[in-house]
């Protein structure tokens, strides 16, 4: 089994359980009644090169991140000019957080806040607009590019951006015209290995091919380009030649000395870039 086979099922479970707390007539209304999402994509652009910066609790690539760290993070993106948008995981199971993590960010944010999951359904889409996300991420591994258009469409009639994530050049064919924000992920989620199992943690990720990220060059023209996973201080500079903006968490939740002290990193290593 891939990670993507172990995970999806309970993405399937969650999203059921959220159905039976409250419908999607009701999760429509809280939608319609939420202010006007911030601009997800316009943060991203005209700043020179940027973060999105993320939190959550564990990962299935290296386990736990800091608890100091996770709770720290919503304050110190807040702070932080590099940080131009947040991500907020939402699947409990794999990740340890939930759509309660999420509100709280969304409403104490001034930045756009990105639902980062594995979006299946509208019915997420909905209920990530309720709890006050700007944006959502779709991922071209998981969903068909029919499905990538009917929950783009959603996405833009409720005023929110998708951040569309890709792995390979077919996936980057099946993207909609409509994507603005497109990323690309070096995690190989389709790989049986370089994945922790519940309760351990590694030191290093081994489920990265960094070789993905030379697929930039092929995204479509006067898009936001996102590069996502294994972006260090070390890694960043390099990519800020191709990319407008990184995702970036692991690096920040893990860090001993706290999350402040790696966005400095960050900072001086992007200190030379152009804007």
């Amino acid at each position: 089994m891939t990670i993507l086979d172990r995970i999806l099922p309970d993405v399937r479970r969650e999203l059921d359980a959220a159905r039976e707390v409250m419908p999607l007539d009701e999760l429509k209304r809280r939608a319609a009644d939420r202010p006007v999402p911030r601009d997800f994509a316009g943060a991203l652009t005209g700043h020179g090169f940027s973060l999105i910066a993320e939190i959550k609790r564990r990962s299935p690539s290296m386990g736990d991140m800091r608890a100091e760290n996770v709770a720290a993070a919503a304050e110190a993106y807040e702070a932080e000019p590099l940080v131009r948008a947040v991500s907020v995981l939402t699947n409990t199971t794999h990740f340890g957080m939930d759509m309660d993590d999420l509100r709280r960010v969304a409403a104490t944010s001034t930045k756009p806040v990105l639902r980062k999951d594995f979006i299946l359904d509208p019915y997420q889409v909905y209920a990530a607009r309720a709890a006050g996300a700007d944006a959502v991420l779709l991922m071209a591994n998981i969903l068909s590019a029919g499905q990538m258009r009917e929950l783009h469409e959603i996405v833009l009639e409720l005023g929110m951006e998708a951040l569309f994530e890709v792995h390979e050049a077919a996936e980057i064919e099946a993207l909609p015209g409509t994507a603005r924000v497109v990323g690309i992920n070096s995690r190989k989620f389709k790989s049986h290995r370089g994945f922790v199992a519940a309760g351990e943690n590694a030191e290093e990720d081994f489920s990265l091919d960094f070789a993905a990220f030379e697929l930039a060059e092929s995204l479509p023209a006067g898009c936001v380009r996102v590069a996502e996973s294994g972006v260090t201080p070390e890694t960043v500079a390099p990519l800020a030649r191709h990319f407008d903006t990184a995702l970036v968490g692991t690096s920040l939740l893990r860090d001993p000395r706290g999350v402040a002290a790696a966005l400095g990193d960050f900072a001086r290593a992007l200190a030379g870039i152009p804007a």
